[in-house]
């Protein structure tokens, strides 16, 4: 009992009325019950708040040199990587070719590549004579285009063949179709469709990958036909 008598008890009960007015409470007991655990409402905004403004997009290069020197530069999706890979052929040919990547030995290399020339011999074309683009400058992890990259990659490829503008055009696989196509849904494999870019229409046929082909053989049959197609030929 020694120690209790030099302890303020008023003291401390003034402390503790203190701790619980800080906190909140002003009462001893409440007309109306309140959730003190309740999280508080998000405070009101401002009425003189404005949005903030809305930065539009750098516009795209208007000539074909500017534009491949873009597309490979820092502002581009990928960034500027060594070793990148977008354009081969000749840009003023009336037929274009875009597929979904390249990869050290080009847009088509390997016994992909080695399918692919065969295709284009049988149309009586090469890669020589045509232009090929693919959707992306770097060969993305796992060899597959992640499909939220698509709507970025699409308007850019659209934008690199209107600056060509080819009289045709021949997509290879469903990630380049789908993002040719944006809104409109991807070009359906087996239909000559018309695609509009940048005000010129062009005629447009969707087929298989030589990647996929030569995993699925017997497809090549079905690719032949898009083939004689797209050169004009009938289904």
């Amino acid at each position: 009992m020694g120690a209790d008598q030099h302890f303020d008890w008023a003291a401390n009960a003034r402390s503790v009325l203190d701790w619980w007015r800080d906190a909140g409470v002003d009462v001893l007991v409440g007309d109306e019950p309140r959730d003190w655990l309740a999280k508080a409402p998000p405070p009101p905004r401002p009425a003189d708040a404005t949005a903030a403004p809305v930065v539009a997009a750098p516009a795209l290069p208007d000539t074909l040199d500017a534009f491949l020197a873009w597309r490979v530069g820092e502002d581009a999706p990928e960034g500027a990587r060594p070793g990148a890979v977008m354009a081969e052929g000749d840009p003023a040919s009336a037929t274009a070719v875009v597929v979904d990547f390249g990869g050290e030995d080009g847009l088509v290399g390997g016994q992909a590549g080695a399918l692919f020339d065969r295709m284009l011999a049988a149309i009586g074309l090469s890669r020589e004579s045509i232009y090929l683009i693919g959707l992306t400058t770097a060969r993305p992890l796992g060899d597959r285009l992640p499909p939220e990259m698509l709507p970025r990659l699409g308007p850019l490829a659209r934008h690199h063949l209107s600056l060509v503008a080819p009289d045709r055009l021949l997509l290879l696989g469903q990630a380049v179709s789908r993002a040719i196509g944006g809104t409109d849904g991807g070009v359906d494999q087996g239909n000559l469709q018309p695609v509009n870019l940048n005000g010129s229409e062009i005629s447009v046929v969707s087929s298989l990958h030589p990647r996929f082909l030569l995993k699925q053989p017997a497809m090549k049959a079905e690719a032949w036909k898009d083939l004689q197609l797209l050169m004009g030929g009938s289904r």
